[in-house]
C-alpha cells in the first residue's frame, strides 16, 4: 500500500506542476527559447536520442522472450532489458492514447503545418480531438526515455547519476528546442516513470511468488 501512496502522490503532484507551469511557465518559456536560441543544433540531435528504442525494444522483448521459451534463465541483466523493453511498449502505448484524450497543439509549427502557440498564438487542450496536430501532450519521447531509466535505476542503482543526466538532457533538448511544452515534459516523465515502477514491481512479485 505504501508504494501505492506513494504513486497517487506522484500523480497528484504531476498534476499540479502540469497546471502551474500550464498557466504560467509554459508560454514565457516557449516564447524565450523561440527568441533566443531557435532550435539550435545540438538541442534537436537530443531530441533524436530515443528514436531508435522503441524498434530495438521489440527486438529485445521477442529475443529474449524466445531464449526464456527455450529454457534459458535470463541473466540479471538480461532481465532488466527484458523489463526495459516492456515498459517502453507500455508506455509507448500509454502516451499514444494520452495524446488522444488531451489534444493539446504544439508549441511552434513543425508538422503538416501544425496549429502552434509560436506560429498561430493557438494555445490550449482540445480534448479527444485526435490527429499528430493535437499531440503534444504528454510528451512521447520524455515518456520512453524516462520508461528505460526507471528500470535502469531499480537494477543498477550505480547509474543514478548517468540515468539523471540523461532525461535531465532529453528534458531541456525537448523544451528548449520547442518541441514540447514544459508541461508536456513533466507529464511525459510521470508516464515513463509509472510504467516502469509498475513493470518491476510486478516483476518483483512475480519472483517472491516463484521464490516461494
Amino acid at each position: 500500500m505504501i508504494a501505492l501512496q506513494k504513486w497517487i502522490l506522484s500523480l497528484a503532484g504531476t498534476a499540479l506542476a502540469c497546471a502551474i507551469s500550464y498557466e504560467w511557465l509554459d508560454r514565457p518559456i516557449a516564447i524565450i527559447f523561440n527568441r533566443s536560441l531557435a532550435r539550435p543544433e545540438p538541442f534537436l540531435r537530443l531530441t533524436h536520442l530515443p528514436d531508435p528504442f522503441v524498434p530495438l525494444a521489440l527486438i529485445i522483448f521477442v529475443g529474449l522472450g524466445l531464449r526464456s521459451l527455450s529454457g534459458w534463465v535470463l541473466s540479471r541483466g538480461q532481465k532488466c532489458a527484458f523489463l526495459c523493453s516492456v515498459s517502453l511498449i507500455v508506455a509507448e502505448a500509454t502516451k499514444t492514447q494520452l495524446k488522444f484524450v488531451f489534444g493539446r497543439t504544439w508549441p511552434d509549427t513543425w508538422i503538416n503545418n501544425n496549429p502552434s502557440f509560436i506560429h498561430d498564438r493557438v494555445y490550449g487542450f482540445n480534448f479527444f480531438h485526435g490527429g499528430p496536430e493535437y499531440a503534444s501532450f504528454p510528451s512521447g519521447h520524455m515518456a520512453i526515455t524516462c520508461a528505460v531509466i526507471s528500470v535502469l535505476w531499480v537494477y543498477f542503482p550505480s547509474m543514478r547519476t548517468f540515468c539523471a543526466l540523461a532525461g535531465l538532457a532529453v528534458a531541456v533538448a525537448l523544451v528548449g528546442a520547442n518541441f514540447h511544452f514544459a508541461s508536456d515534459v513533466i507529464a511525459g516523465a510521470f508516464v515513463g516513470i509509472s510504467s516502469g515502477w509498475m513493470v518491476t514491481s510486478l516483476w518483483k512479485a512475480h519472483e517472491h511468488l516463484d521464490a516461494s
